[in-house]
């Protein structure tokens, strides 16, 4: 799955570490998400979008084609 969350957190110069406190996860997980290691489950992703005041559709995209 695509995100923006790297592009989203670095306009907010915040590192992986703040944004995971925020998200109550750990900065491994904010890394895998980035990366696109780890899809967010629904309740992470409803917890980003809040966040960052963007719709989920804004932040994840699925990389697969219908």
């Amino acid at each position: 799955m695509k995100n923006r969350l790297k592009v989203l957190r670095a306009e907010r110069d915040w590192t992986q570490a703040q944004l995971a406190d925020a998200l109550e996860v750990s900065r491994q997980t904010v890394n895998a998400v980035e990366t696109g290691k780890f899809d967010p489950s629904l309740p992470l992703a409803f917890k980003v979008s809040r966040l960052f005041e963007l719709s989920i559709e804004e932040i994840f995209q699925d990389n697969k084609s219908i």
